[in-house]
């Protein structure tokens, strides 16, 4: 038997508060857009930020997020596209591009990187 857990999402882009059930077997999203909502997403497959979201409270699983590092896992951040609810939750969707900062910036901020990613600077 399926267990179903009440998720609240706060859109920041749109200012819209999303308040429904999903079932803890479905990834997040996908849930979510059956049931007629409308979120960011890009690649479905949890290696791009664009539906990141950082979660306020609640249990959240998402075994396949390859976009996010352990440290912003730990952080509280996750990708809708590929997470399972196991609990009742509230989460806040993200800007891509701040979440992107905080994953990568580190490397590219502080000029060429010496090992590793190739750059072409010379």
């Amino acid at each position: 038997m399926t267990k179903y857990h009440q998720i609240t999402v706060n859109n920041r882009q749109t200012g819209e508060k999303i308040t429904t059930t999903v079932p803890e077997d479905n990834y997040i999203l996908h849930s979510l857009e059956k049931q007629g909502h409308q979120l960011p997403f890009s690649c479905r497959n949890g290696a791009c930020t664009s539906c990141a979201v950082r979660v306020l409270s609640g249990d959240i699983d998402q075994p396949e997020a390859i976009g996010l590092s352990p440290e912003l896992k730990a952080r509280g951040y996750a990708l809708l596209c590929v997470s399972y609810a196991h609990s009742d939750m509230e989460v806040a969707t993200q800007d891509e591009d701040e979440v992107y900062e905080l994953q990568f910036g580190r490397f590219f901020a502080r000029g060429k990187v010496r090992f590793g990613l190739p750059l072409d600077e010379e």
